[in-house]
């Protein structure tokens, strides 16, 4: 049985009234004054925790990277793979946004392990009904279905075509390797059950190449 990998997140701060000349850097609108600051171990799990966020408290995402090389090789123990930064207009809505982010990273979405040690792992997640982030990033209205589909490079590969032939979707955003931490993967679209249908045949799809992974015919 696949073995849940959950994002931890590793440091969380509020700032509830941020600088003139950070906000100015932030390019930050000026109805933002405050702003919520977390990383976690899981970039994939943090983008869809702050888009979470979005819908759970009055907050926007102002800022979301990946960083380089992914967790194991992380500038600190507080880095992780992810920083996210959510604002509102005050430190009581930015605290809700936080509060949702981490309620997610710990009881929501998770990578999958393919491998008894958990260093083989893929995300296969359906958003039901997106918030304003992932719904800027894929360019889609905010409560569209989404699959969030993520793998190492050739079994996120292999992954995306079996999704695309499993089910009435549409690709709208696509993560070729090598990204900041090695992996890829798609933003796919569509109603809720062809967004399952893709998810599922891509999660099959990785298992496939876990199982066998040099297959020349």
């Amino acid at each position: 049985m696949e073995k849940p990998i959950r994002a931890t997140p590793l440091a969380v701060r509020l700032i509830p009234n941020v600088d003139s000349q950070f906000a100015e850097k932030l390019n930050l609108p000026s109805h933002i004054r405050s702003l919520g600051l977390l990383t976690s171990t899981i970039d994939d799990v943090g983008y869809t925790a702050v888009d979470e966020a979005t819908k759970k408290a009055a907050v926007e995402v102002v800022y979301a990277k990946s960083f380089y090389a992914g967790s194991g090789h992380a500038s600190g123990p507080l880095s992780g793979e992810f920083i996210g930064i959510i604002g509102g207009a005050t430190p009581s809505e930015v605290q809700s946004g936080l509060d949702a982010a981490v309620a997610f990273m710990e009881s929501g979405a998770c990578f999958y392990s393919l491998n008894a040690e958990g260093t083989h792992a893929y995300y296969a997640h359906v958003v039901s009904r997106t918030g304003s982030y992932l719904s800027q990033v894929a360019g889609i209205p905010e409560g569209e279905p989404l699959a969030y589909l993520i793998a190492p490079p050739l079994e996120a590969m292999y992954g995306i075509d079996a999704a695309l032939k499993a089910a009435d979707v549409q690709m709208k955003q696509f993560f070729g390797p090598p990204t900041e931490t090695n992996f890829g993967g798609a933003l796919l679209t569509g109603s809720q059950s062809a967004c399952k249908a893709a998810a599922d045949a891509f999660a099959d799809a990785v298992r496939s190449v876990a199982v066998q992974p040099v297959k020349l015919t």
